[in-house]
C-alpha cells in the first residue's frame, strides 16, 4: 500500500492509502476522489518526505548511522524546517519550485562549487585571502552558524521536490 498526502484546489490537505500510484493515477482522472471536507474533486499529490522503515536487522545499526550522519556533512542548501508547500494553490506551487530551479540553476551555473570546503573557502574570501567570486558547496549546520555569527553572509540554496526522492 502506498499512502499519499493529497490536496483538493481548495487547499484542503488529507491522505489516501492506494494499492499503487497507477491506482492514485487511475482514480483521479476518474473523478472517484474528493476531498472529505468540501467535496472537491480536483485533488493533487501533495509534497511529502517518503516513509522508509529499516529491517529489524537494520534498525539496530542504522540508530547508530543516524548518530554518526547527524555529526557528518550535511548541505548548506537543507533548511532546519521546510514549510508545507501542500498549503499552496497547486499553480503557486508549481511556479515556486520553478522559480526554485532557476535561482538554484542560476547559482550553479556562475558560481564555484567548493564541496565540503564551503566554511574554509567562504571565510578565506571574506578576510581578503582568497579571490572574490561566488561560491556554493555543503557545510554542517554549526558551521554555518558561526559563518553568519563572523558576518559572513550565508544563504542556503533551495531543496527541491526531486532532491527529496
Amino acid at each position: 500500500m502506498i499512502r499519499y498526502t493529497l490536496v483538493c484546489s481548495h487547499d484542503h490537505e488529507f491522505e489516501g492509502w492506494f494499492s499503487s500510484g497507477e491506482e492514485f493515477d487511475r482514480l483521479v482522472a476518474a473523478g472517484h476522489l474528493t476531498c472529505p471536507s468540501c467535496g472537491d474533486t480536483k485533488i493533487a499529490k501533495a509534497l511529502m518526505a517518503p516513509s522508509v522503515r529499516p529491517s529489524r536487522n537494520k534498525a539496530k545499526a542504522s540508530a547508530g548511522q543516524a548518530d554518526a550522519m547527524a555529526q557528518t556533512q550535511a548541505p548548506v542548501a537543507a533548511p532546519a524546517q521546510a514549510p508545507s508547500m501542500a498549503a499552496l494553490p497547486p499553480q503557486l506551487r508549481e511556479e515556486f519550485v520553478a522559480r526554485m530551479r532557476e535561482f538554484r540553476q542560476q547559482v550553479t551555473e556562475n558560481a564555484e562549487n567548493v564541496g565540503d570546503r564551503f566554511s574554509e573557502e567562504a571565510r578565506r574570501i571574506h578576510y581578503g585571502e582568497a579571490k572574490e567570486r561566488g561560491i556554493y558547496g555543503s557545510a554542517k549546520p554549526d558551521e554555518a552558524q558561526e559563518l553568519m555569527e563572523e558576518g559572513i553572509p550565508v544563504l542556503p540554496l533551495p531543496v527541491l521536490p526531486e532532491d527529496r526522492n
